[in-house]
């Protein structure tokens, strides 16, 4: 056995469930994530928790960032004995309690005593780390193991690792791609690529996908919010907690603002709503309320544009029509208060794969009712009932979906917009890769559905010729 080398446990399936060990030699490895895997082959909204690896020896855990499908599996981890530190960014030592906190209080117990110990317990595991400073994890006369986390781009605090590893069979940079952005993050700093990689295990949720020109989102978000209001409707945006409710908080907010400046005259619409001024923008989601509130928190890891609007004395996440819906029974009176009148609004609210959370509540009420919209501005997992619904743009007909155990039609209008994507696209995907000095020696593709990551491996492949190089591009299994 030659070392360092890799194992997988999550994220060869599909574009959930990351969880990679790099073995350092005979005795010690890192774990790099450990995150849930849902969706299709796991029963369709269901999540798999399962640890099914031996923990013993592994001398840390590494989180890229902190969305559940590279984080969800910790309290399983803790469950089979780690009790090693946990490596993280700095923002994400901030934002992963509150992750934890919450996935625990909907899978285990939400009683305050159990919840406070067992967010004790996280909060000693958890080493913050600055970005772009070398840690080092291992040191002997035999072995060593240093780290550094490098921003991502993909939401506050995401990283990419890299690890520097000098063992008795020689030394490698191995390089961890976590999640990677994409360029125009209305929020974050965008992704600066590796100087060089002897090996590089690279994310390809959108490897074999160019993003269309992500100006047009902005568009496409105004003209169906001006249709919402013309049909007194509602518009669904189903979204994750971390990352794109905040970028969708900050696009919403600039246009508002630019309708302001403009004077532009409100869409005329039937009866006393006067249109954009008096539109409620509802955050219906507990979790990411917090959330917003640490990203406000933390505005100096914000893009200079971003953090420039603070300045200006407007808040890109705090802004005058922003309702944030807190507890469960206010959650109820607004979901009736929408179906049953004819104000427009838009409804922020989790899961983002349509598979649990607020967001069915509201559409077990509005997916049969026209004057609705659901509006996709993410990827959705192949058997979830977000890919269900997604699907059902621009069919002919009505389609059923099974919510909860009860058939719905999807009369609702349907739509998506993919310039919110955040993830990176193919090209943003290759050059990464190619890192700033050369490129990777071999890629490792991972977390992407198969015809994406054999579409990104040929497309690595040829870039690589063209270069005059032959990169080494393999599938993860």
């Amino acid at each position: 056995m030659t070392y360092p080398f890799l194992s997988h446990h999550g994220g060869t399936r599909g574009v959930t469930g990351s969880c990679h060990q790099l073995h350092l030699d005979s005795t010690f490895s890192l774990l790099v994530d450990c995150g849930l895997e849902q969706g299709a082959g796991l029963g369709g909204g269901e999540a798999s928790a399962e640890i099914n690896f031996d923990v013993a020896g592994i001398q840390a855990l590494v989180v890229t960032h902190v969305h559940l499908d590279h984080v969800g599996r910790i309290p399983a981890l803790f469950a089979a004995g780690f009790r090693d530190p946990i490596y993280c960014s700095e923002p994400s030592a901030r934002l992963l309690p509150l992750v934890l906190e919450d996935a625990y209080r909907l899978a285990i117990s939400s009683d305050p005593v159990e919840v406070a110990r067992y967010l004790a317990f996280v909060q000693q595991r958890i080493v913050a780390l600055p970005f772009d400073r070398w840690q080092v994890l291992i040191e002997d006369s035999a072995l060593r193991c240093a780290i550094r986390l490098r921003r991502a781009g993909h939401l506050l605090g995401s990283a990419y690792v890299e690890c520097d590893v000098v063992c008795p069979d020689g030394g490698a940079r191995v390089v961890f791609s976590g999640d990677l952005g994409a360029p125009d993050s209305p929020l974050l700093r965008p992704v600066e690529p590796p100087e060089w990689a002897d090996v590089l295990v690279l994310e390809s949720t959108y490897g074999g996908r160019m993003h269309p020109d992500r100006g047009d989102r902005r568009q496409q978000l105004e003209h169906a919010i001006d249709r919402a209001l013309v049909d007194r409707g509602t518009i669904l945006i189903p979204a994750f907690s971390l990352g794109r409710t905040q970028d969708l908080l900050c696009e919403i907010e600039e246009i508002l603002h630019g309708k302001a400046l403009l004077g532009e005259p409100a869409v005329k619409v039937q009866g006393d709503f006067p249109g954009w001024s008096q539109l409620p923008i509802i955050l219906d989601s507990p979790l990411a309320r917090r959330v917003t509130d640490v990203y406000r928190e933390l505005h100096q890891y914000w893009r200079e544009a971003a953090e420039d609007r603070i300045s200006q004395g407007r808040d890109p996440l705090g802004f005058r029509q922003l309702i944030s819906i807190d507890t469960h029974a206010r959650h109820q009176q607004v979901v009736n208060y929408l179906k049953s009148t004819g104000r427009p609004a838009i409804v922020i609210a989790g899961n983002g794969m349509c598979s649990g959370g607020r967001i069915v509540n509201y559409l077990k009420a509005m997916l049969t009712d026209p004057r609705h919209e659901v509006l996709f501005v993410g990827y959705q997992a192949k058997g979830t009932p977000g890919a269900v619904i997604q699907a059902s743009e621009g069919a002919e007909g009505f389609v059923q979906i099974d919510l909860d155990g009860r058939m719905y039609d999807i009369r609702a209008k349907v739509m998506t917009v993919s310039g919110y994507s955040g993830h990176a696209d193919q090209e943003g995907l290759i050059k990464f890769a190619l890192c700033q000095e050369e490129p990777a020696k071999r890629v490792v593709l991972v977390h992407g559905e198969q015809a994406s990551k054999q579409a990104l491996a040929l497309a690595l492949r040829r870039r690589s010729l063209d270069l005059g190089c032959a990169m080494d591009v393999s599938v993860a299994q």
